[in-house]
């Protein structure tokens, strides 16, 4: 099992925007691609940023899962409609994460 943390830093004035095609078009495509959403975050210091973590059964389905989403015709218009004012996000960040304690429970 491992997890990847996305962090997305918003463009200026994008928060909200990018938070909305987040929630309305990104997450409800992440099952159909094998993206299992663990959580979604925010930082008291940073509130426009958005972080969240997903999992998967090894890194293989991990990147099957994100060639997947990336190659959807559907994720692809809907990104092109929320972007038609420039883009929503400034920069991202990916972390790959690997477990090193076994057998806690990621509740």
């Amino acid at each position: 099992m491992i997890f990847e943390l996305r962090i997305y830093e918003p463009a200026e004035r994008r928060a909200e925007a990018l938070r909305a095609r987040f929630e309305n078009e990104v997450v409800p495509r992440f099952a159909k691609h094998g993206i299992e959403l663990m959580g979604v975050f925010q930082s008291p210091d940073a509130p426009g940023r958005l972080t969240y973590l997903t999992r998967y059964a090894d890194e293989d389905a991990r990147k099957r899962a994100w060639a997947s989403f990336g190659a959807d015709p559907d994720w692809a218009a809907a990104k092109a409609a929320s972007e038609a004012n420039g883009p929503l996000m400034k920069s991202q960040t990916i972390s790959v994460l690997e477990p090193i304690i076994g057998g806690l429970p990621l509740t």
